[in-house]
């Protein structure tokens, strides 16, 4: 556009025209990447974007009122050179899983470590908990990888780590995510639905329960047990390593 391409990830400075609203001049000059570009029904087009450090991204393409802002492209300043530009590999690490249910916990809590630490350009870290609607939403914004973060019982000793790279083709047609509930593969049906086209590679860190819980308890268990953890410790350097060699992989391949 102008000359210009944008696609999400692209770098840009906000500066409203003087034609904008009160909220989007309160914004001038903010740095803000690039989450969509939209056509209205009029035909005029308009470039979503996401302010630079906005927690509330994080609450997906259905959910950000107040988080997600428009503007024409006319009213954005790419930023020069190597700031602007969108990372040449976007990856997305979601945790999931009910913080009331004991070890099902392990994701958000692990999300939570890993936030906390400083990560490459083009890596968003993100709790999506119980909200399987906003992940599947999420998942289509331009990420070339996703990794789940999540409790997965496999009958190993508790707090043992695992990476699984499920096979997308084996997918079912349908699928749609439970209100009070976060199952991974009705996500990824839905997502492949909603995307009309190839889903991103995902992977899912899982994490072994010591403490499993069905849901039909009378009592919630907020807290992880011991072995898990101690697993959200080691957590954090094995995702580290992980997205390093996918990053590295992926330079290699450009």
């Amino acid at each position: 556009m102008n000359g210009v391409s944008y696609r999400p990830g692209t770098r840009v400075r906000l500066r409203p025209s003087r034609r904008a609203d009160i909220m989007d001049l309160a914004l001038a000059g903010r740095i803000a990447e690039v989450a969509a570009v939209e056509e209205d029904f009029e035909g005029q087009v308009h470039v979503a974007v996401v302010l630079e450090g906005d927690p509330g991204r994080d609450l997906g393409a259905a959910s950000q009122i107040g988080h997600r802002f428009f503007f024409a492209p006319d009213e954005l300043e790419p930023l020069a050179g190597p700031a602007g530009e969108p990372p040449s590999h976007r990856l997305l690490v979601a945790g999931v899983g009910n913080i009331f249910m004991a070890d099902d916990g392990f994701g958000p809590e692990a999300a939570a470590a890993l936030a906390r630490r400083p990560l490459p350009d083009g890596v968003h870290v993100a709790d999506f908990g119980i909200r399987g609607l906003d992940l599947a939403y999420r998942m289509l914004d331009g990420y070339d990888t996703v990794l789940l973060l999540d409790a997965t019982p496999h009958g190993q000793r508790p707090g043992t780590l695992s990476v699984i790279e499920p096979d997308l083709a084996a997918l079912p047609a349908e699928g749609a995510p439970e209100a009070h509930a976060m199952d991974p593969v009705k996500v990824l049906a839905l997502a492949r639905r909603l995307g009309d086209g190839e889903l991103p590679r995902v992977l899912v860190v899982g994490c072994e329960p010591e403490v499993r819980m069905t849901g039909d308890e009378p009592d919630v268990v907020v807290g992880l047990s011991e072995p898990v953890r101690e697993a959200v410790e080691r957590c954090v350097p094995f995702v580290e390593s992980l997205i390093a060699e996918i990053l590295a992989d992926a330079a290699e391949r450009r």
